[in-house]
């Protein structure tokens, strides 16, 4: 198994940036560094051949970031977390507006937020709610548009489905199977539009009563998450929600006091102060 050195580490992320514009300089280094070295085993290739690869094919840098910015999902993942979504937090957002605006901010494949419409539609609502969907990786975007996903991975999605105790008799009514696919009902992402977004140097590009970013802040260091969460900040109104990962927090962070934490076992957050 080969390793490779910090300042490896930084000359890829330097060339990443100059070339593409991608910013990994303040990505976790831990991560990053087992991401690079999973990409060097797949491709069979060393630090020499992969900064060549990266400076002499530009059509290989979207390969790159699907390797590297590869999250682990599912379905309703964290039961518990989308119950209080359904009995609490969209409840709370109702009081105030029939019509809402939702981010799923870093959604990889898109099970959230398939997840998140499924939700909405057993509550009735869906057709109120306008939700951006926003990844760093276009080929990922693509897949999650198709809300296509291997029948293997419906075990864990419905255990989780029944834990959450959803008002249908079972995901099932969800989607068709399809050459060893589950392939969910293409209705249910009418209101979804789903766009290219670099969390680190994108604009803020809208205003949101809820945005989610769910493990992804876990890969950044502490500056960057500082970033990220001032741009969260940002992007939502003022009594807006914000819901990050089970192990984030954002306690250290410079704009903690503009948030009162609404849910600590969940991790949601509400911004009192612009």
């Amino acid at each position: 198994m080969q390793d490779i050195d910090i300042a490896d580490l930084k000359r890829i992320s330097e060339l990443i940036h100059q070339k593409y514009n991608y910013d990994f300089r303040n990505y976790a280094m831990s991560s990053f560094k087992r991401r690079v070295l999973r990409i060097m085993e797949l491709k069979k290739l060393t630090v020499d051949t992969l900064l060549k690869k990266l400076t002499d094919t530009p059509v290989f840098i979207n390969e790159f970031l699907d390797e590297l910015t590869v999250n682990v999902t599912e379905m309703f993942r964290d039961p518990s977390f989308w119950r209080v979504m359904r009995e609490e937090i969209i409840p709370a957002i109702m009081l105030n507006h029939k019509q809402f605006k939702i981010w799923h901010a870093g959604c990889s494949s898109g099970e959230e937020v398939l997840t998140m419409c499924i939700m909405l539609k057993e509550m009735g609502i869906l057709q109120d709610v306008t939700l951006i969907a926003t990844d760093l990786d276009v080929n990922i975007l693509e897949r999650a548009k198709t809300a296509t996903y291997p029948i293997k991975n419906m075990e864990l999605n419905e255990k989780n489905y029944i834990r959450f105790q959803g008002s249908a008799s079972s995901l099932k009514d969800y989607y068709r199977e399809e050459n060893g696919n589950a392939i969910f009902n293409r209705e249910l992402f009418a209101n979804v539009s789903f766009r290219k977004h670099d969390l680190v140097l994108g604009e803020i590009f809208n205003k949101f009563d809820l945005v989610l970013c769910r493990n992804v802040m876990i890969y950044f260091n502490q500056s960057l998450q500082n970033e990220v969460l001032k741009k969260f900040h940002e992007s939502l109104f003022k009594y807006g929600y914000l819901a990050i990962g089970s192990k984030e927090s954002l306690i250290w962070c410079d704009y903690a006091n503009r948030f009162i934490v609404v849910n600590n076992e969940e991790k949601i957050y509400k911004k009192i102060k612009d």
